[in-house]
């Protein structure tokens, strides 16, 4: 199983930019963006408590598990 992060696609739904987001909840720009392309290792809580607040959403919104791809 695998954690993927939603981030990005919940962005473009309520056409907000990553500096947006990074201005609202005071999270770095580039922490944002490595969020949106699912290559942060480590997410603090209170970074995604922060996210759920301006965007309104729950954390099942943003972080979803999936079941790795079979070759």
């Amino acid at each position: 199983m695998i954690v993927r992060i939603t981030l990005k696609e919940i962005l473009d739904e309520l056409k907000i930019s990553q500096h947006e987001l990074s201005r609202k909840t005071g999270i770095r720009q580039p922490s944002i963006n490595e969020m949106c392309r699912n290559q942060t290792q480590r997410l603090p809580l209170d970074n995604l408590a922060a996210i759920c607040k301006v965007l309104n959403c729950e954390i099942s919104d943003i972080l979803k598990l999936e079941r790795e791809p079979t070759d």
